[in-house]
């Protein structure tokens, strides 16, 4: 494997498959078993999970909700992603801890840097939720923010789209794809794969990002052993 210690992004709307809502089992079913290959390998392996197929606090603010208040709720739905995928993770036999950023005693350990290091130098996964505890932050900052934290070589986003494109390669069959672009390139053009304020933060830290398509089964691993499936942000 090329990378030791990995910060993989899920999306929220990574774990709803084809379903307009909610949670799809299979979906969680294969990412675990990518999952339990990769730490199989000896990667230590951070995860930090989005709430989009629940809640999403921006949609809630355009909707009249304070904003604050709708960032809260999404914080919570990303914490249900999160137990439903140590669930996941765990019937393929990987041990893993939530942690979140908001205390919730009852299901989950309050987020520790130096807990959350040592679970994963155990072999354990760690799955992040309740964003960074902080409304007007998204997960893609969250993610940013712990992968500097725990000193991870690598963010890895899975999404729905196979890497970065100069727009949108749903709407426009004459999207170009990436194969490679700097943090300069995605700040100046306001290339929208990460916010600007997780970019900067990767930026900063020098940690590179990998983007591709969480939806074909093995890419998790793909990615880990450094094989070139998707773009690569540095």
């Amino acid at each position: 494997m090329t990378y030791n210690r990995v910060l993989l992004k899920l999306s929220g709307e990574a774990l709803m498959g084809d379903k307009p809502y909610g949670i799809d089992p299979a979906i969680v079913q294969s990412i675990a078993e990518d999952v339990e290959r990769v730490i199989s390998n000896k990667v230590q392996l951070a995860i930090v999970v989005g709430g989009g197929n629940i809640f999403r606090g921006l949609k809630g603010s355009a909707d009249g909700m304070d904003r604050a208040t709708a960032d809260y709720v999404g914080m919570l739905a990303t914490v249900m992603n999160a137990i439903s995928l140590q669930d996941g993770l765990e019937r393929v036999g990987v041990e893993t801890r939530v942690q979140t950023a908001i205390e919730m005693q009852e299901i989950a350990e309050p987020y520790i840097r130096r807990r959350a290091m040592r679970h994963l130098e155990k072999g354990r996964v760690v799955v992040f939720g309740g964003g960074c505890g902080n409304p007007f932050f998204t997960t893609d900052t969250t993610a940013a923010l712990r992968a500097a934290e725990i000193n991870a070589e690598v963010v890895m986003k899975a999404t729905k789209v196979d890497g970065v494109y100069d727009c949108d390669p749903n709407k426009f069959k004459e999207a170009k794809k990436y194969s490679s672009l700097t943090y300069q390139q995605v700040l100046s053009d306001e290339i929208a794969v990460m916010d600007s304020t997780a970019i900067a933060l990767c930026k900063d830290n020098n940690i590179p990002i990998m983007v591709f398509d969480i939806f074909k089964k093995g890419n998790i691993s793909r990615a880990v052993a450094g094989e070139s499936i998707g773009s690569l942000i540095s």
